[in-house]
């Protein structure tokens, strides 16, 4: 996917490359507790967060020095940036992808997620060309697995303690579709 075909129009949604002036809703999600509960690190400070949207912003393309998209989920009407979606190519070879996501808390549980993630995995498959895409979630984020769920995903491991995570051994679930399986639950 070359940056041209950016951004993504889903029937809520735009889905765009993230820009400077993003920096103030890019923080509001990350510089959240609530947000950083379930990530690797502890609530961004404004300087964490610029660092963070500077490495973000360059990635646009499946190009061999960015192997993967991460872009805003933005409310067209009013330029509202309600999340932060990424699909990243995770095997060349082996054709394999993962999608994460990421909702300010204001604007979760109304299916944003799902909705956002759904349009990367769309590409993922039909542009990209990959077969399989996963996800993965500490499993104590309910709300990320239902999110998968919702996508049609199966769950294929619980890896019992498996990151040491704040302090503490954390449990992950990863699910996963194939493009196959994505073809038969939505077609075209």
């Amino acid at each position: 996917m070359a940056e041209h075909t950016l951004p993504l129009r889903t029937e809520r949604l735009l889905l765009r490359p993230f820009v400077d002036d993003d920096l103030e809703a890019f923080h509001g999600m990350f510089g959240r507790a609530e947000v950083a509960r379930y990530l690797y690190w502890e609530p961004r400070t404004l300087d964490e967060s610029r660092e963070a949207l500077e490495r973000v912003k360059a990635m646009t393309s499946f190009e061999a020095e960015a192997p993967g998209i991460r872009l805003a989920a933005v409310l067209p009407e009013s330029g509202t940036v309600v999340g932060d979606v990424s699909l990243r190519r995770v095997s060349e070879v082996h054709r394999q992808g993962e999608v994460g996501y990421v909702i300010h808390p204001d604007h979760q549980g109304l299916g944003y997620a799902t909705e956002a993630t759904a349009a990367l995995i769309d590409v993922g498959f039909r542009d990209i060309g990959l077969h399989r895409i996963r996800a993965s979630a500490d499993a104590r984020n309910v709300a990320s697995i239902r999110v998968m769920e919702h996508l049609g995903m199966r769950r294929e491991a619980l890896f019992v303690e498996s990151e040491f995570v704040k302090g503490e051994w954390t449990d992950e679930v990863v699910c996963a579709i194939l493009a196959t399986e994505w073809q038969r639950a939505r077609p075209a």
